[in-house]
Formats: structure tokens, C-alpha cells, sequence
């Protein structure tokens, strides 16, 4: 895993993990990499300084500036992340449809002009969604879970 302090044209700055720097290339030629606060696809890496473990002697003797990223607690995210991730459900389901467990069928039909021209959202399995990154369909996982099901 890599972790790339991001950038978007909105001027937003932002963390965001990636299975390695491939990872990152291919998604964000595929313009799936999009700004954690205003969801904008224009997204490049921001000067960041890199992470470099000090000396064994010199670990004893510091305390940890900031807990490394399985120490965090996330059962208790912060107001203005949650405050954030409030406002993205809201605009994607507000201007999106839901189309459930039909995402990965929609989505390649969307893809193909095979129907009309929208923005969905919805749910699939992985190796569906890997499918369609694969095939170069424009999807990106969404950081919830949708509140509206369908039976």
C-alpha cells in the first residue's frame, strides 16, 4: 500500500491510500482518482514529504508524532469527515439513480450508449467492478453504503 497526498483543480488537498503506484497510474488515467471534498476527476499528486522510519536507537527513544494508519481509530471519524461524507451521499443521491445490485449491467450499458446517458449508482460484487475498471468503464467506489435498497 502507498499513500499519495493528492490535489485537485478545485484546489483541494487530500490523503488517499493505493494498492501500489501502478494502482494509482491506471485509475487515475481512467480519471477515477476524484476529490474527497468536492468529488472533482482533475486529481494529481501534491508535493509531500516521504515517510522515512528513523534509526532503531533513535524509535526507543521518541514518541510516535502521529499513529501509524492501523493504529487510527476509525470507529469515531471526525465531525468535519463525517460532515464531508454527509454532503457526497446527499449530491450523489440526490442527481444519481439508484439502480442496486444492477450497477455492473447498468454501468457497461451507460458505457456502450446501449441507454440513455445518466449518473447511477449502486452496488456490485469485486470481481465485477474489477471487471468493469478492466474494460475501462468510468467507475469509482463510493466511501458508504447506499441507504436506499430494492428487494
Amino acid at each position: 500500500m502507498i499513500q499519495y497526498a493528492l490535489k485537485c483543480s478545485n484546489n483541494h488537498s487530500f490523503d488517499s491510500w493505493f494498492q501500489s503506484a501502478a494502482a494509482f497510474d491506471k485509475l487515475s488515467v481512467a480519471r477515477m482518482v476524484n476529490c474527497a471534498v468536492c468529488g472533482c476527476d482533475k486529481v494529481e499528486k501534491a508535493i509531500m514529504t516521504p515517510r522515512v522510519r528513523p534509526a532503531r536507537a533513535t524509535v526507543a527513544e521518541q514518541a510516535p508524532a502521529s499513529p501509524e494508519p492501523d493504529q487510527i481509530n476509525m470507529s469515531t471519524p471526525s465531525p468535519d469527515i463525517e460532515k464531508v461524507l454527509s454532503e457526497l451521499r446527499r449530491t450523489v443521491e440526490e442527481n444519481s439513480d439508484y439502480v442496486g445490485q444492477d450497477f455492473a449491467q447498468e454501468a457497461r450499458k451507460l458505457h456502450l450508449g446501449d441507454a440513455p446517458e445518466r449518473a447511477i449508482y449502486g452496488e456490485a460484487k469485486p470481481e465485477d467492478a474489477r471487471a468493469l475498471v478492466e474494460d475501462g468503464v468510468p467507475v469509482a467506489p463510493l466511501p458508504f453504503v447506499p441507504s436506499r435498497k430494492t428487494n
